[in-house]
């Protein structure tokens, strides 16, 4: 064995006779490379015990080595003055040396916490997990999943009643309910695909089960995701069913419906976006969305006020978008101050065919088109380590196609769209590594003035536990206190009196829940 100035020195080969203590330290590929590493070392520090009390190490050329201590002590080995040759020799090894990392530890026990080579003699040693999911062609495919069961007891009925967005009149309800339900369960792909260019393409396909049921134990499949993205660092392109541009952000409740219709705006929809990340620098950066969605419909499709309606989409698409910074250098607790600011605008089609019986004046009309639109802002502020604030707010007309107005965004008996205005605000406080508290408010708050009859305000005040037993399963315990209040202008001059709730639904509701996630 030689360098590429001449036979190895001899106390490199002294030391590679210990090679067979040495075996599970390195592979045959890179144990010549091991080999001249020690030899390296070991010279090294043997001439600086030598030459220490006549002179100070040069930093250029220092080589600290980690020695563990044995049972009995070693001698101490005395070599000889080094040649000219030697010392040249001696260099060529550390600059052999100096573009590789090697780090020992606990070597009396035969261990190796890391070792980074160069590409072109990776170690057996070292072992990657194994990829998630598996291979079709050049797409890899990861299955997930998450179990989850909720259990709630209201004081009163809420609506729909598997979970809550608002709580039926007293008028109507008022007598307490208790639900247990699994279909928030879901099963999802994600696809990583072939790169296209510098952009890293991928998919998405989740569905739960909260669609059409015929009983409890039932139901029907429901679609959350379905879209293709590309997207590198700096830039997104995403087509497909997903979460809204605007108001991005989520409570941390137990309750399923994360306080929709009660102050909570944005939800999912098919589109088409574009995102850019921009670095503005000091750990700056500034994201702009923009994309065009579905008008959704929510509005007259059940009940006496739904009689001879027709909903049909408009004549163009729902644009929407965001501005936002986030300030990377402002963290705590995991959590980044990010403040952003978003909104949609669109329009809801209707075909009405005569009058509401609460204003029979109004006549027939078709191709009724009405604005929708909203504004809206959402912060996520560090305040501690353990410590955060998170919130949005909202205002807008004809906002149900988001979850706004608490629901309702046309009044079919004055054929207006209903303002709104609301948000949410959400204190969290992470116990240790397993548990977190959250205390919240949120308000849905509708202007009184563009309806005859339905819900005028939404309010929940929250405050919640979560504990994660592993990665995998999380449970959480939550008491809500929720009012939702109603009006009926029917009795007023100029229309006709039909019979609606006045009386407000209040509840308390105890929500717990148990989600494991494969």
């Amino acid at each position: 064995m030689r360098t590429t100035a001449g036979v190895v020195p001899p106390y490199a080969i002294m030391l590679l006779k210990r090679q067979d203590s040495m075996k599970m330290l390195c592979s045959r590929r890179a144990f010549p490379l091991f080999a001249y590493v020690i030899g390296a070392a070991a010279s090294s520090f043997f001439l600086f015990l030598t030459t220490s009390t006549t002179q100070a190490a040069d930093p250029a050329t220092e080589l600290a080595v980690f020695e563990p201590t044995l049972h009995s002590p070693r001698p101490l080995l005395t070599l000889p003055a080094e040649t000219d040759v030697q010392v040249a020799e001696r260099e060529q090894w550390l600059n052999l040396i100096s573009a590789e990392t090697v780090e020992l530890l606990d070597t009396s026990a035969a261990s190796i916490a890391q070792i980074n080579y160069c590409s072109e003699c990776s170690p057996v040693l070292t072992t990657e997990p194994p990829p998630k999911g598996f291979t079709v062609g050049a797409f890899r495919i990861i299955p997930y999943g998450t179990i989850w069961a909720d259990m709630v007891f209201a004081t009163s009925r809420t609506v729909p009643g598997r979970f809550a967005l608002w709580i039926a009149s007293e008028q109507d309800q008022g007598e307490a309910a208790f639900e247990l339900d699994a279909r928030r369960s879901r099963v999802g792909l994600d696809v990583l695909g072939p790169s296209i260019g510098c952009l890293d393409s991928g998919a998405k396909v989740e569905v739960d089960f909260l669609g059409n049921f015929t009983t409890d134990n039932q139901p029907d499949v429901r679609l959350r995701h379905a879209y293709w993205e590309a997207k590198n660092d700096d830039t997104r392109l995403l087509v497909g069913q997903t979460w809204d541009i605007v108001s991005p952000l989520l409570p941390n409740t137990v309750n399923f419906s994360v306080l929709w219709a009660a102050g909570n705006v944005g939800f999912r929809r098919t589109q088409a976006r574009a995102e850019r990340y921009i670095d503005l620098g000091s750990g700056t950066t500034w994201s702009l969305q923009g994309g065009i969605a579905q008008n959704i419909i929510q509005d007259l499709a059940t009940g006496f006020s739904a009689a001879g309606v027709t909903r049909e989409s408009g004549s163009w698409p729902m644009l929407q978008g965001r501005s936002a910074i986030a300030f990377n250098n402002v963290v705590a607790g995991g959590k980044t101050l990010a403040l952003g600011v978003s909104g949609h605008l669109g329009e809801t089609g209707f075909d009405f065919s005569g009058g509401h019986p609460a204003n029979p004046a109004l006549v027939a009309e078709d191709d009724a088109r009405i604005e929708t639109w909203s504004f809206n802002g959402d912060a996520t502020i560090p305040l501690t380590e353990r410590m955060s604030f998170q919130g949005e707010f909202f205002t807008g007309s004809n906002l149900s196609n988001i979850l706004g107005g608490i629901s309702q965004g046309v009044c079919p008996c004055l054929r207006v769209p209903i303002r709104s205005t609301g948000g949410w605000g959400e204190l969290s406080y992470v116990l240790n590594k397993k548990s977190s508290l959250h205390f919240g408010y949120s308000i849905d708050d509708p202007n009184d003035a563009d309806s005859l009859i339905g819900r005028t305000k939404n309010q929940v005040l929250y405050a919640n536990i979560f504990y994660k037993f592993t990665d995998n399963l999380l449970t959480g315990f939550e008491v809500s206190n929720w009012r939702t209040d109603y009006h009926n202008r029917t009795n007023e001059p100029g229309y006709t009196f039909v019979s609606a709730p006045t009386e407000p639904g209040k509840a308390v509701l105890l929500d717990w829940m148990m989600r494991y996630t494969f």
